[in-house]
């Protein structure tokens, strides 16, 4: 599944970080922290690892 949006991919690829304990799940705040929650770490991985080229900043955009 890959990203709609740039924000949706940066926020995967911070919950993804968190998952593999390169920074503290005390540091996620908003959609990085419900990710880190509802999200295995192969799920992340596909929305983090989406190419940014031509994505809107947000969704809707």
């Amino acid at each position: 599944m890959p990203a709609e949006s740039k924000a949706q991919q940066k926020a995967a690829g911070a919950a993804l970080a968190a998952k593999r304990g390169e920074m503290k799940v005390g540091d996620l705040v908003g959609a990085s922290r419900e990710m880190y929650d509802s999200m295995s770490e192969s799920e992340l991985e596909d929305i983090a690892s989406t190419d940014r080229k031509g994505l809107p900043e947000k969704k809707g955009d």
